[in-house]
Order: structure tokens, then C-alpha cells, then sequence
């Protein structure tokens, strides 16, 4: 018997865990708490398994949205899942009312992960009954293109939800990071974080051009990225490894740490100089195009990557 996933809020990110469910072989039931986007989701599905499909990321097309169904209500979407993946707003308010119903609605046995960006699970799930089965799995967007999942604990999720979260999303062709406890931001965003904090810094001081910040990243240290993490990275720049590169540099970045870019670069103020220096035609169509051309040349790269990896 096939088993079930539901998808809990039928956006952007809970369209790609739908495909990427499916695509493993999973029913996956979909709720979401605005009639409007589940009015519109088969057509969005369908585009969405033709882009994956065009990018070779899906090869049964019909067979995943054949998987996939639409429910009218939270109970019915929960229904015989042995996972759910929540996707609603990112208010802490709109989460505790929502692991409320489900924590109620969903086998014990099944685990709950929300996609949340920025709020940890402590923050929404200390009262469930049954809060040991709940835990943060944060994809990057879009991520039926970027496969990292962080999977990071409240204080009292149980070693075996994680264990079988990470069974889980390997196992549908994601790369989960486990963490061992909360921290706000995560990994992913708290590394992205201080990338920010120091861009829009150089930024504001007149240092670089955006178009000469972002070729610092795009024809440099993100090529080495594309290929390996900052810790493999600075391994192999130094004879010795690691420790010969603390030894070497280590003083350096020091002092650098020891001036950090201060809260303020991250104002809306702050937002505004930097694009009026970078003029982009930012009109919804136009950006819409452009995250079309971002997501075909990650689909490559993740070809390419793919390849050179069998």
C-alpha cells in the first residue's frame, strides 16, 4: 500500500514538496486555508511538473500529479498521512493555532514539520500533547531545485522523529542537515546573514558596485561554493589543512570580526540607496522572468553536479 504525505498550505513551497513527495512515490494530500489557491493549484501543479520535467528533474510526469489530490478540509488532507509538511504564513500566532489542529487531527505515530523560515519550534509546539513528533524542516527556496533540508529540534523533539525525518527527506532525494538544537535563522540563513550584513555594508559605504559585489560571489567564492562548503574550502588553501590556515589567516579575519557590520544595514533606508544605484526594471512580470532564468540555470547546474558525481 502506498503510503501518504500532506501537505499542509499549497504555495510556492508546499506546490514543490508536493512535486518532490509525488515524484518519490508518495500519495500526497494537499489542504490549504484560502479556497482561492486550491482553486487554482491543479494549473499551478501541472506548470510546475512541466518546468521539472523540461529540466529533467521529474520523469514521471503524470504519474506524480496523478498522486496528488486536493482536500477540502485540514482532516481529510491529515487523513492516513504518516507525514505532514506545513507551509502557512510565517506568524507564531497563525503556527500555534495551526500544530493545534494538527497535533489533534494526525496519527500520533506521524511526524509534523513546518517549512518555517524563522521561528523555532518551541515557539509553537511546547503545548501539543504530542509535541516529541514535531521538528523545523526548512527547504530553500525554490526546493525542488535546491535539495538542502535543516532539520532542527524544539528542546523536546525525540531522537527517533529525527532520525526518521532525516531517513525521510533523504530518502525523496533532499540533503538534510541536522541540527542538535534551536538557533534563530537556522544555518542557512544565519551563514546568508552575515554574507548580508557585510555586502550591504561595503554596500553603503561606496566600496563596490552591486554588479562588482555580486561577480565577487558569482565568478568567485561562489564557483568554489558550488563545489564544496567554506570549511573543505579553506582545507585545501592552505598546505597543512585547516589548522595551517588558521595559523596563517587566522589574525586577520580576527580583526576583521572584531568590527562588525552594525544592525542598521539591513534598514529599509539602507535597501533604497543601494537600488537606486542598481536600476532593474522590477515590475512583477519582469521579476517573474528572471526567477524563470535563475531556476533553469540551477536546474543545469544540478545536472552538472549530478554528473559529475555517478
Amino acid at each position: 500500500m502506498t503510503e501518504t504525505v500532506a501537505i499542509i498550505g499549497a504555495g510556492l513551497i508546499g506546490r514543490a514538496w508536493s512535486a518532490l513527495f509525488a515524484r518519490a512515490g508518495y500519495e500526497v494530500q494537499v489542504w490549504d486555508a484560502d479556497p482561492g489557491v486550491l482553486d487554482r493549484f491543479k494549473a499551478d501543479m501541472t506548470k510546475l511538473c512541466d518546468t521539472m520535467q523540461a529540466e529533467g528533474l521529474l520523469e514521471d510526469r503524470e504519474g506524480a500529479l496523478a498522486r496528488i489530490r486536493t482536500c477540502p478540509t485540514l482532516q481529510e488532507a491529515v487523513g492516513g498521512a504518516i507525514f505532514v509538511q506545513e507551509n502557512g504564513p510565517e506568524k507564531v500566532e497563525v503556527k500555534i493555532e495551526l500544530f493545534a489542529r494538527l497535533d489533534a487531527a494526525t496519527a500520533p505515530e506521524a511526524i509534523i514539520a513546518s517549512s518555517t523560515s524563522a521561528i523555532v519550534a518551541s515557539r509553537f509546539t511546547e503545548a501539543l500533547e504530542h509535541r516529541g513528533r514535531c521538528l523545523v524542516g526548512h527547504p530553500v527556496n525554490p526546493p525542488h531545485l535546491v535539495p538542502v533540508v535543516e532539520l532542527c529540534p524544539a528542546p523536546w523533539t525525540t531522537t527517533e522523529t529525527m532520525d526518521r525525518a532525516e531517513a525521510f527527506y533523504a530518502a525523496i532525494g533532499q540533503v538534510p542537515v541536522r541540527m542538535t538544537r534551536e538557533r534563530d535563522g537556522f544555518v542557512l540563513n544565519r551563514l546568508q546573514g552575515a554574507l548580508l550584513a557585510e555586502a550591504l555594508r561595503l554596500l553603503a559605504e561606496g566600496v563596490v558596485s552591486v554588479e562588482g559585489l555580486d561577480a565577487t560571489i558569482k565568478d568567485g567564492l561562489g564557483l568554489r561554493w558550488a563545489l564544496m562548503g567554506p570549511i573543505e574550502t579553506i582545507d585545501l588553501n592552505a598546505p597543512g589543512g585547516i589548522v595551517d590556515y588558521a595559523t596563517r589567516y587566522g589574525g586577520f579575519y580576527a580583526r576583521l570580526a572584531q568590527e562588525p557590520a552594525g544592525p542598521e544595514v539591513f534598514s529599509v533606508d539602507n535597501a533604497e540607496k543601494i537600488a537606486a544605484t542598481w536600476p532593474q526594471d522590477r515590475s512583477p512580470d519582469t521579476i517573474r522572468a528572471r526567477q524563470d532564468r535563475r531556476d533553469a540555470r540551477l536546474a543545469a547546474l544540478r545536472r552538472h553536479l549530478a554528473s559529475e558525481q555517478s
